[in-house]
């Protein structure tokens, strides 16, 4: 399990330019990111090195920030491995609620991110399935805030 930053942002010009700058001023470096727009708000999840650090570094600068527990899954980067995942969490009533992938430029493995109504579930039925889990320190600096 991992932890991801949601930060929910008005949707109007510069507003992610601002949290993006803010991030980086404080030395805080984004490893993913996903907005999903939904009318006059936004909500922007984000992968982060230290996400308690980020998360107070963007209330102190006025965003609106939370953590959220989600699962990361290390897949070969190849066609048909999201499948793979998705198929898993199917078969066993697991419903994506959302998710969103990157591919590490120095590896040959996707990391897939989820986020599902029960997650310690899903995190059993694809460490069962085969499926290896990216953890916190393996994606960022677990923080302790």
């Amino acid at each position: 399990m991992v932890e991801q930053l949601s930060v929910f942002l008005e949707n109007a010009p510069g507003r992610l330019a601002g949290m993006c700058r803010t991030l980086g001023a404080a030395g805080l470096n984004m490893r993913a990111l996903m907005v999903a727009e939904t009318g006059d708000y936004g909500v922007v999840r984000v992968l982060v090195d230290r996400p308690h650090a980020a998360r107070a570094v963007l209330e102190d600068a006025g965003f609106t920030a939370s953590l959220t527990r989600v699962i990361a899954v290390e897949v070969p980067d190849r066609p048909g491995g999201l499948a793979d995942v998705v198929e898993a969490l199917g078969e066993h009533g697991l419903n994506v609620e959302y998710a969103y992938c990157y591919v590490e430029p120095a590896g040959d493995a996707a990391v897939y991110v989820f986020r599902v109504e029960d997650p310690d579930l899903a995190a059993k039925t694809l460490g069962d399935a085969g499926f290896g889990l990216a953890g916190a320190g393996r994606l960022y600096q677990p923080d302790a805030f």
